[in-house]
């Protein structure tokens, strides 16, 4: 049986595989039990991975430590992918809020932490480390080893007991998260259904909704006008689409001139509509789109690279062949196309006209399901090259003993929100499929999971039971809780937040990806994630710069 000692006990490939592979797949399976209607989702890895380390199951530290890395790279570079398109928007709308509530709660975290060590005795370099495990912040951690080594605080042993506050606050950092977007939750009763609706039309508010209606021309105001001068009335939230003119269905181009009695087929944002209708005529019950003639209506996706990140207008589609393009569709929201409109892999346009046209276009646009599911390696890892590269530039800020570096999450991050808006630009175009994405996610979050808890196990339960492991835990616990509580029902109850972007406010100034996972889980919306990747950057910052300090001022 010595293979099987060898499989189970010996530092080899195999057996880093094979551990890995148990832990994920009993943290996932467990983790989808509910208690009381709550599942801790893929987090319980993290579980499931200090118990394998507790029975003295071991990896190589060195393979683990780059599994850990690497799992959240791909982590936080696909949740990069995902909310770029969206998030400099987003970020617009609300992102300096998000971020002073962020900063907020990193402030809260430090007073609360101040004034444990002034209740208790405890050394404040102790309670930084605690802080770290606490808010999930491992750079926070590193920060304030190197400080306390170059002030001279390693000789007298303390170093050590930081990284042993880390790991026994660690874990409750995480599940504290969970446990207050589950309180505050179920405190003020929130239909996660509802928020996610609510979301969505916060980000596409409903009157732009695309709608298709046909009109008799009865209005002189109308009569003898072209398309194009109709059209201009109303800005770019319509599309007249056919003209049937004494019984004759056409396509309607810039020129198509209208006349009494016409009927026109229009796509229009919703709340254009009883405007159109006040300056053109009547609802007709005829739809021209169910008649029989020359012209047909087919959705195109665009696969094309080289007409990514062109303007719709740009390329003239309508005057060159003939055809409208009545609505598009993208990452699930369908809205009505303008001139300004920048094209991305992926786009589902809505193309009316007649078959010949619409097959050129097709052409143009690509129309590849086989090219749109096989996404380019190429963009992904040059992503991650860069993310890497521009995380391990140090910033020296004036007065702190240690340089400030984005890391191997921060860096990652922001490269791939940048590469996913810009990254046509440069011939690099990161498109991947929704489950794509998804499968890079959770393959990164359950590796980076599985990591810390193997790592972590050996000492875990150990610093619990020896000392004073439990009040350090019970500290961690009041840091952790304190700020997002606070802050999560004041931003809820006072500013009233949306209650994703709230989880997605808590997960990032926690710098928290398993706490952001289960927020995705719950709200099957990009909200979470689009909050979290706004706060990341600027909490990073003050968590490293925040753990300095404390050993700069108190020890």
């Amino acid at each position: 049986m010595n293979w099987l000692n060898n499989l189970l006990w010996g530092e080899s490939a195999a057996q880093t595989i094979f551990l890995y592979s148990i832990v994920v797949a009993a943290g996932v399976f467990l983790g989808k039990r509910k208690i009381r209607g709550i599942s801790l989702g893929i987090t319980f890895v993290l579980f499931a991975g200090i118990l394998m380390g507790h029975f003295g199951f071991r990896v190589n530290r060195v393979v683990a430590e780059f599994i850990r890395d690497f799992g959240l790279i791909l982590f936080v570079f696909s949740i990069g992918l995902q909310v770029g398109p969206g998030f400099f928007s987003s970020f617009r709308k609300g992102g300096a809020m998000l971020n002073l509530l962020a900063a907020a709660i990193v402030i809260l975290g430090v007073l609360t932490t101040i004034t444990i060590h002034f209740v208790t005795g405890t050394p404040l370099p102790i309670l930084t480390g605690i802080m770290s495990g606490a808010v999930t912040n491992t750079p926070g951690l590193g920060a304030a080893q190197n400080a306390l080594a170059q002030t001279g605080g390693i000789a007298g042993g303390v170093i050590p007991d930081i990284g042993l506050g880390y790991a026994v606050a660690y874990p409750f950092g995480v599940l504290g998260i969970i446990m207050t977007m589950a309180i505050i939750r179920s405190t003020l009763k929130i239909d996660v259904g509802k928020e996610a609706d609510l979301f969505m039309n916060e980000q596409h508010p409903a009157e732009t909704i695309p709608e298709k209606i046909n009109i008799l021309v009865n209005n002189p105001l109308a009569f003898n006008r072209t398309v194009e001068d109709i059209s201009r009335r109303f800005g770019t939230g319509i599309v007249i689409s056919r003209v049937l003119h004494k019984g004759e269905l056409l396509p309607a181009t810039s020129e198509t001139v209208i006349n009494e009695n016409d009927i026109i087929l229009v796509v229009a944002q919703k709340g254009l509509v009883p405007e159109i209708l006040a300056n053109t005529g009547i609802l007709s019950e005829m739809d021209l789109s169910a008649k029989p003639g020359s012209l047909i209506s087919r959705r195109l996706i665009v696969t094309n690279r080289e007409i990514i990140g062109k303007t719709l207008g740009s390329l003239k589609l309508r005057t060159r062949f003939n055809i409208n393009i009545t609505r598009v569709y993208r990452s699930g929201i369908e809205f009505v196309p303008s001139p300004g409109l920048q094209i991305q892999m992926g786009d589902r346009f809505t193309v009316v006209g007649d078959e010949k046209s619409v097959e050129t276009v097709t052409r143009v646009l690509g129309n590849s399901m086989k090219r749109l599911e096989e996404p380019d390696l190429i963009p992904i890892f040059v992503g991650i090259m860069a993310g890497v590269l521009i995380g391990s530039i140090p910033f020296k800020i004036p007065g702190l003993v240690q340089p400030i570096k984005l890391g191997i999450a921060g860096g990652p991050l922001i490269i791939a929100i940048l590469l996913s808006r810009f990254g046509h630009k440069f011939s690099l175009v990161s498109y991947t499929t929704a489950s794509a994405n998804l499968m890079l996610r959770e393959i990164g979050i359950v590796l980076f999971l599985a990591s810390v808890g193997i790592m972590s196990g050996e000492q875990f339960i150990p610093s619990l039971i020896n000392g004073e492991g439990f009040k350090w835990m019970f500290y961690g616990v009041l840091i952790t809780l304190i700020p997002i509580l606070v802050t999560g029902f004041f931003s809820r109850i006072v500013l009233k937040r949306n209650y994703l972007e709230i989880c997605g406010l808590l997960s990032g100034s926690m710098t928290d990806p398993p706490a952001l996972a289960f927020a995705a889980s719950i709200a099957k919306s990009e909200g979470p994630a689009i909050a979290y990747a706004a706060v990341y950057p600027l909490v990073m910052f003050l968590r490293i710069f925040m753990a300095q300090l404390l050993i700069i001022l108190f020890l």
